[in-house]
């Protein structure tokens, strides 16, 4: 391991990453991209409605069901679907059942957005 907690340049399986933890809405960083990190996430239920001011948020569905609220309308991703959140939109991500979730946003987004709150933490690399 490096600084951060990353390592050098290795193949990422993602199905392997998602086996090694349980919370949900719990961010992991499994890569990095330039200015961006590649987190995995377990959800369940309903998260906040929040907007990301000055970052797009990508989801990229892997496993189960995601809807993703809108205020002026809803988008449903299946597996294999991904959906660019546009900066300043608010969003509320709902997964009834467990859902596996690819996120990529810069390093510089918060999870929660402009509301912060006791949901709020920073990811960790896994």
């Amino acid at each position: 391991m490096v600084e951060g907690g990353k390592a050098g340049p290795n193949k990422v399986n993602l199905v392997e990453k998602f086996g090694h933890f349980s919370e949900y809405w719990q961010q992991k960083i499994v890569a990095e991209v330039n200015d961006f990190y590649v987190k995995i996430a377990k959800l369940q239920g309903s998260f906040e409605w929040h907007r990301h001011e000055r970052e797009d948020e990508l989801f990229y569905l892997v496993k189960g069901r995601l809807l993703i609220r809108l205020r002026d309308r809803e988008i449903t991703l299946n597996e294999g679907d991904l959906f660019v959140v546009p900066k300043g939109t608010e969003h509320l991500p709902v997964a009834q059942n467990e859902a596996w979730v690819m996120v990529l946003e810069p390093k510089t987004a918060v999870n929660t957005g402009d509301v912060g709150g006791e949901r709020t933490v920073a990811p960790e690399w896994i």
